[in-house]
Order: structure tokens, then C-alpha cells, then sequence
């Protein structure tokens, strides 16, 4: 673990839509600076994600200055072009409780505009909305959180960390099986905010607390995969890897497993090339 790297840094600033790939990050409480404040929900204030959606794989969301965001579909069928619509920060008012995996949570609705392009895009009606105060609005599952602990929109936890070893040891066990024409498999499928590079394949499951670069993370447990690990990133189709191969190799109390979740003890500035280290 002595030469282990970050080799990547990711965020979805709408949850569900692709990733952006930077440099560096800003690490905050609840997460990286940027990540899963915004997400779609459904006409009954529930989350939309790639689990009802898959081809929300396909919209782009970048950050714009003071918070906001920039929606793009180049993807987009050429009949029914887009146009990219830049969506501020809705000012401050009233929140609504939305539906996040049987959770309520308070979120600001975004703009009309806002609203239009995305049931455009999905061809379905849904709306936007904006997580105002990750400081106060959503706990981390206190069955392993620590007091005080929150999260954006993310599904859990506030980071997401992979290994490449582990990738190669997975890929290479698909390879060997039924669905081996579905792989190799990239790593946006797991949709990972950091990811590492120097270890050995499933040296994650024995960490507790590492630190990346300055900055320090806590382990809160490993991470339990679903049906969007099986959606092509860049087309949006469903296929069947990795859960089939995940199911033989990584199956743990009923739940398959690839990756660890994150909690940050401290903040800071994490960068592409920062020492990842293991403290016991």
C-alpha cells in the first residue's frame, strides 16, 4: 500500500446524470464540492435515478459559477435536439419533502425552465430539485454514522471509493464467465468519486481509516451494488454484468459488494496524484 495513488477524482452534480472527471476536489463534510446537490424527481416527490431511468447515463450536468449548473444532451436523439440551459441556485424560500429511497428530505424546487428540459429529455414529467443546506438536511444512516454526520443526495454515504486492482480482479473473473462478451468493464459503471490505483485487488475491505492527500476519510462500511452498475455509462443500455459476476465473487449478508464508503474526518483539497495511505 506504500506507492498507492489517487488516480481520479469524479462528482455527479445531478444525481443519475454522468460524471464529470477534475483534477481536484474540495472535500466538505458531506461530500466533494459539487457532487449530488441536484436530482430529478417524479410527479409523487420521489428520486429518479438510473435504477427507473437508465438513460439519464446520458445527460450532462457541469457546474457553473456561484452553484449552478449547465444541462447538455449531446447525445440526445438529433430529431428532438436540446438546447443546453444553464439552471442558477433557486433563491432562498420555501423547501418541499421529497422521497429518497423511503427517506424524506427537504429540497428547493428549480426553475420552470428547468423543470421543462429535463421531462423533455426524459420524454416524462419530473422536476428538479436543489439540496439548499447538506449541513442540516439529510443524516448519514446512523447505523454507521457518527454523530453530526450528513450527505448530499448520494445514495448513502458522502465519497465513493474503488480500487483498479479490484476492477482487474473482477474483469478478469467475468471473463471466465457466462456473460464474458458484456466485459471488460469500465470503471464509471460504479460511479466512484475517488478512485485508487497502487493496491491490491480487495485490499479496501480491510481499511478503516485512510487519509488522501492531507485529508482524512473514515470507513464507514463497504460498499452494496444494484442494477445501475449494469447501465453502459456512455449509452444508457442495460446489460447484466457485473451482478452476475458480482453475485459468485462478492456476495456478503445478501448484498454484493465493490467498493468502500467514505466519510470525511477532515476537509480539504484532494488532487490527481495525492498519497493514499492506510491508518490502522
Amino acid at each position: 500500500m506504500g506507492n498507492a495513488v489517487l488516480r481520479s477524482i469524479h462528482i455527479h452534480p445531478v444525481k443519475a446524470f454522468r460524471r464529470l472527471t477534475l483534477p481536484e476536489a474540495e472535500v466538505e463534510p458531506w461530500g466533494l464540492a459539487g457532487d449530488r446537490r441536484w436530482a430529478l424527481i417524479d410527479d409523487g416527490g420521489k428520486v429518479v435515478t438510473q435504477r427507473e431511468q437508465p438513460l439519464l447515463a446520458c445527460a450532462v450536468a457541469e457546474l457553473s459559477p456561484g452553484g449552478g449548473i449547465r444541462l447538455s444532451a449531446p447525445d440526445h436523439p438529433p430529431l428532438t435536439p436540446l438546447t443546453p440551459l444553464t439552471v442558477p441556485v433557486p433563491r432562498p424560500g420555501g423547501t418541499m419533502p421529497i422521497d429518497l429511497f423511503g427517506r424524506k428530505v427537504e429540497a428547493v424546487l428549480a426553475s420552470d425552465a428547468a423543470h421543462r428540459w429535463c421531462s423533455a429529455y426524459l420524454g416524462k414529467p419530473v422536476r428538479l430539485i436543489h439540496l439548499d443546506d447538506p449541513a442540516t438536511r439529510r443524516p448519514v444512516d446512523p447505523d454507521y454514522a457518527l454523530p453530526g454526520e450528513t450527505v448530499s443526495l448520494a445514495d448513502g454515504y458522502p465519497l465513493l471509493v474503488t480500487t483498479l486492482a479490484s476492477l482487474d480482479a473482477l474483469n478478469s473473473a467475468l471473463a471466465e464467465g457466462s456473460h464474458a462478451d458484456e466485459g471488460p468493464l469500465p470503471m464509471n459503471r460504479f460511479r466512484p468519486n475517488v478512485v485508487v490505483t497502487g493496491t491490491e485487488a480487495w485490499d479496501e475491505d480491510h481499511w478503516t481509516r485512510i487519509s488522501i492527500g492531507a485529508v482524512g476519510f473514515r470507513v464507514a462500511r463497504p460498499s452494496g451494488r444494484c442494477v445501475v452498475t449494469t447501465v453502459d455509462q456512455r449509452t444508457g443500455v442495460r446489460g447484466r454484468e457485473p451482478l452476475r459476476t458480482l453475485a459468485r465473487l462478492r456476495r456478503r449478508d445478501g448484498r454484493l459488494l465493490f467498493g468502500q464508503n467514505l466519510v470525511p474526518l477532515t476537509t480539504g483539497t484532494i488532487r490527481v496524484g495525492d498519497p493514499v495511505r492506510v491508518h490502522t
